[in-house]
């Protein structure tokens, strides 16, 4: 079992086919966007159990949208964010692969996205790709990119900057946000 905000247990599936996302980097990212959730619209992409869309819908998200490949995965998921999903409050579970799906949000933003495959996965750059070219982020929104801290990040789409970095042991956190033109 694994615990999030508000001391609520999910479910987690039996072996090593999921690495949830650590409760440091967890609580790391939620402190960092701290105040920032409430009402905001989520995207979890590669979302393993679902641990970083179930806190974000206990913290006040809007909606949380996953996708996740792994069809047992997809029905942890599910069964994680009934446990914290108030009423006025929505989700999504999509099963499938990136970068393909993203291409069938047909233009809608979101606030937060959340990027954590396994470490050695080839599809950083196209995804990253994908969510600049679809214009999944919205322009006061952040992308977070979990990795390991000897990733190499691939050259930046226009329009994407780097607004931080952080180093948690095995685990980093890069954060991007869509370049504002009117300063440059």
């Amino acid at each position: 079992m694994l615990r999030i905000y508000g001391n609520r247990r999910l479910k987690t599936l039996p072996g090593l086919t999921t690495r949830p996302t650590t409760s440091r980097v967890r609580e790391s990212l939620f402190n960092i966007w701290q105040g920032n959730q409430s009402n905001c619209h989520w995207l979890d992409l590669c979302a393993g159990i679902g641990s970083i869309g179930a806190e974000a819908l206990a913290r006040g998200a809007a909606s949380v949208f996953a996708i996740e490949q792994s069809h047992e995965a997809c029905a942890v998921i599910r069964q994680n964010w009934q446990t914290v999903v108030q009423p006025h409050q929505q989700f999504v579970v999509y099963h499938g692969k990136l970068p393909h799906i993203l291409s069938s949000f047909n233009g809608q933003q979101f606030d937060r996205i959340y990027f954590d495959p396994p470490y050695t996965s080839p599809i950083y750059d196209g995804v990253i790709r994908s969510i600049v070219d679809n214009h999944l982020l919205s322009p006061e929104g952040e992308l977070a990119v979990e990795h390991h801290p000897s990733w190499e990040l691939p050259p930046l789409p226009l329009g994407l900057e780097v607004c931080r970095e952080k180093i948690y042991g095995n685990s980093s956190l890069t954060f991007f946000q869509v370049r504002s033109f009117d300063n440059v």
